[in-house]
């Protein structure tokens, strides 16, 4: 169907339409009819734009999904609640990008912590963790290195890191948040192996 003649659709036509012929297209269409109360609520609740753009797109990629589950009388107020909802769940999931960056400094100052007890001088304990770090980022997988190299170490947005990768969001966040764990359980299998 031609997109122009969509436009001239309302919401529950376009929605009836989508489900019939499953032409992302249409979603496109509600999307583009309704981004500025997806992405003020976004901003709303994540308090970053970043953040709230990542929101967008991914609640963007939720609808293609949840339009064909739901039956829906009031479009734009179904729309309101799976945005509220998505943050809300992105905030307690700590998926912004900002608690990920503060548990990952975490993480690292939990480890840095160890250099009292190896009585080693500052300087070289931190030598000896940025190596083993560089060490353990190589071990792993390419996906996981790939994108926790552009996360924390370029400082790349999710959106950013999807872009550059070709890899779904999901992908993405999941390569981030297993590669994290790998990278701190070698860092630790490291440190215990010193302090022997």
């Amino acid at each position: 169907m031609h997109s122009t003649r969509l436009h001239t659709f309302n919401d529950i036509d376009l929605i009836a339409q989508y489900k019939q012929t499953n032409d992302s297209a249409i979603v496109g269409v509600l999307f583009q009819r309704y981004t500025h109360l997806i992405f003020g609520v976004c901003v709303k609740y994540l308090k970053d734009e970043d953040d709230a753009q990542d929101a967008s797109m991914q609640i963007f990629e939720k609808l293609l999904i949840d339009i064909k589950k739901h039956e829906i009388q009031q479009f734009k107020a179904w729309l309101h609640m799976v945005c509220k909802n998505y943050c809300l769940m992105q905030l307690r999931s700590g998926a912004t990008k900002l608690k990920h960056a503060k548990e990952m400094h975490k993480d690292f100052a939990v480890l840095m912590e160890s250099e009292q007890e190896l009585h080693l001088t500052l300087q070289n304990t931190k030598e000896i963790q940025l190596t083993h770090m560089e060490e353990c980022i190589k071990g792993l997988h390419a996906e996981q290195r790939l994108c926790i190299e552009l996360f924390f170490l370029q400082e790349k947005s999710y959106q950013e890191v999807t872009e550059a990768t070709n890899f779904t969001m999901n992908n993405v966040k999941s390569y981030i948040q297993n590669g994290k764990r790998n990278l701190k359980n070698c860092m630790e299998t490291r440190i215990s192996e010193i302090k022997k």
